[in-house]
């Protein structure tokens, strides 16, 4: 065994499969992980291949070697994006999820014992990074067959690359093992993720080479873990500094379901050849809405999805306090058409400072990956779910190594079209203000929404979310987290309810009404919010939404002196939608909260949450909300 794991603290039976591994390489740059990506020798294309018993070799994903990195593409469209339905609890430990016994009816001990077994025939990477950032993260490692070096530089990318032979004595908090014919010999083909957790040590076993639900959300799952022990929370969020034409700055945080518009909340505000905004076209009678700014602010990214909410960074400014949970970001490039849609992103991608990790795209050896052009999937459309991981330091403008207090939290929520002949939940305006009790219940249920790109969807789900809504789960990290959603509920309402200076909003994307919108009202809340600055709402320019999980509705939305369409605001105004098709709209949206609340009524509640929720199954008004969490 690789002599840099002398000092590193092992259970038995791990060390046990890394002696018996006929190699064990242990890099001690990403450098050593890159040129491995494409096989020894570095050729220019190289296929990851596994002998599956019964089937004999599988490919289970291709690699490409090109100018500006390595190109990732899987055989499979299921393979190319993550499976919601994909963890399994191994453990006896209070979880919500799933249990490995009950869906394969046997227990995983098995099963671990064969991953390892198989891993000790195996060439091996062994692989140390720190989950959650190199400042405040765990101690942790990966052990990966040697051929998916593509999935181990992709993972230490993300997380921050850690060198043993710098390191002081090793225990890892967290183990990834990566073991892709399992997919085939035990679970037909699906990819499964399996969590097995002591208060010492959580191992993932990730039987795909999909990154997302293992070296991404399985790292999540072990922030919130630990977050949960220690009781604070990492947030699924996104966060910017915005600093205005005036110098004013504030910082907002961006949550939301997968798709809710975390990464775009980060992008530039997209204009017209001709300088004009297109805030949205009516899906009826095709009309544009155009608005124009002479300026707008500067962005400067602070996170982009795992949002540290670390303890040791809170102060006494009754605002919240965040940080980057992760050393690289996995950037979804979906909304990346053409050349010119992302100058910023395209100029780090195609020129970086050092080969980056694609995925889901077109890469010839020896050229230029675009992140504009997407691999098609079967049925020869895009691939949705085109990814690239850009190293923070490479992220133009970003705020570096340094924790910020968050003046609004806004929360995005993917809107169907809503018209009077369909109507449907996409009836929210353009920015709602709400209390922070209702903050709480929104991320409590954090609804996926519409045409969600960033996960497995089958049409009729897309068809069924269109009129009825499906929940991500508690501050819309659930699907990652792998303890129970009372004990994650009574996390977030303390972390709000500690924050009392902090505001919160809603913003939808995709479609307001009866007007496509996409991000585009997005980024210019975000413009709106950030020349406020800190100012409070005056009492006449917000008045109750016709909804009251809606909390209030602008009056009046002015940014650089152009006064902002009213419908845009108050939805049941548009003359395509009116308040008969909103009623119906917010009958969805209450029926949905109604539905999905009791659960969490349970002894171990706090107090005030029950009083929230009591609050929405009676059909309280956003004043008594307001009442339960005044907004200061």
């Amino acid at each position: 065994m690789n002599q840099l794991l002398s000092t590193v603290i092992l259970p038995a039976e791990v060390r046990a499969a890394l002696e018996s591994a006929p190699d064990v390489f242990v890099p001690t740059t990403r450098s050593d992980l890159l040129d491995r990506a494409t096989g020894a020798g570095a050729p220019p294309t190289f296929d990851v291949v596994y002998d599956v018993q019964g089937r004999g070799p599988v490919k289970e994903a291709d690699v490409v070697r090109c100018k500006n990195g390595i190109v990732v593409n899987y055989p499979e469209d299921y393979l190319r994006r993550r499976d919601p339905d994909c963890m399994r609890i191994a453990d006896d430990l209070p979880t919500d999820k799933p249990r490995y016994r009950d869906t394969f009816g046997a227990e995983f001990a098995p099963v671990r014992q064969e991953t390892l077994d198989w891993l000790a025939s195996q060439e091996l990477l062994v692989v140390p990074f720190r989950a959650g950032g190199l400042t405040y993260g765990t101690p942790s490692l990966a052990i990966v067959p040697a051929n998916a070096a593509f999935f181990a530089t992709a993972l230490v990318d993300l997380q921050g690359f850690v060198d043993l032979a710098e390191s002081e004595p090793f225990a890892p908090r967290s183990i990834i093992y990566v073991a892709p014919p399992f997919r085939h010999t035990h679970f037909d083909g699906r990819q499964v993720v399996v969590h097995d957790r002591s208060e010492t040590l959580h191992e993932i076993f990730s039987y795909n080479l999909y990154p997302g639900p293992s070296a991404k959300k399985g790292v999540f799952s072990v922030l919130l873990d630990i977050g949960e022990q220690e009781g604070w929370v990492t947030a699924h969020a996104s966060a910017v500094r915005v600093t205005t034409p005036y110098e004013n700055e504030t910082v907002i945080m961006h949550e939301g379901a997968s798709g809710g518009g975390k990464s775009e909340m980060l992008e530039e505000l997209h204009r017209e050849d001709d300088g004009r905004i297109l805030l949205g076209v009516n899906v009826v009678s095709d009309e544009p809405y155009y608005m124009s700014l002479s300026e707008v602010s500067t962005l400067s990214p602070v996170t982009d999805d795992m949002t540290l909410c670390h303890p040791s960074i809170q102060n006494d400014s009754g605002r919240l306090v965040v940080t980057d949970a992760e050393d690289g970001w996995f950037l979804r490039t979906d909304s990346m058409t053409s050349y010119g849609s992302d100058p910023n992103l395209e100029s780090v991608t195609v020129h970086p400072d050092e080969p980056l990790v694609f995925f889901n795209m077109q890469g010839v050896p020896g050229a230029t990956c675009l992140i504009w052009e997407h691999t098609l999937d079967s049925d020869g459309t895009p691939c949705p779910n085109p990814r690239v991981v850009v190293p923070r330091r490479m992220i133009k403008k970003i705020v570096l190594d340094a924790a910020e207090e968050v003046d609004v939290r806004s929360f995005g929520v993917r809107m169907p079209p809503a018209t009077r002949d369909d109507p449907s939940y996409g009836i929210m305006g353009m920015l709602q203000v709400i209390p922070p009790s209702l903050a709480w219940l929104w991320r409590l249920i954090a609804p996926r929404g519409h045409k969600n790109p960033s996960i497995i969807e089958t049409q009729a789900s897309v068809e069924a979310t269109k009129h009825r809504m499906v929940a991500e789960g508690v501050g819309s990290y659930w699907p990652f987290s792998t303890g129970t959603k009372v004990a994650a509920a009574n996390l977030l309402l303390r972390q709000i309810v500690d924050a009392p200076r902090t505001r919160y909003v809603l913003v939808p994307n995709q479609h307001i009404g009866a007007y496509k919108v996409g991000f585009t009202a997005e980024w210019l809340t975000r413009e709106y919010l950030a020349r406020r600055g800190g100012a409070t709402f005056r009492p006449d320019h917000l008045t109750p939404a016709r909804c009251p999980l809606f909390g209030y509705a602008l009056t009046e939305m002015k940014i650089d002196g152009q006064l902002v369409r009213p419908t845009f605001l108050q939805p049941e105004n548009q003359s395509q939608v009116g308040e008969e098709a909103y009623d119906t709209g917010a009958k969805i949206l209450t029926d949905f909260f109604k539905s999905e609340l009791p659960q969490f009524l349970t002894d171990d509640l706090d107090p005030l949450g029950r009083a929230i929720i009591e609050t929405c199954l009676a059909d309280g008004s956003v004043e008594q909300y307001a009442a339960l969490t005044p907004i200061v």
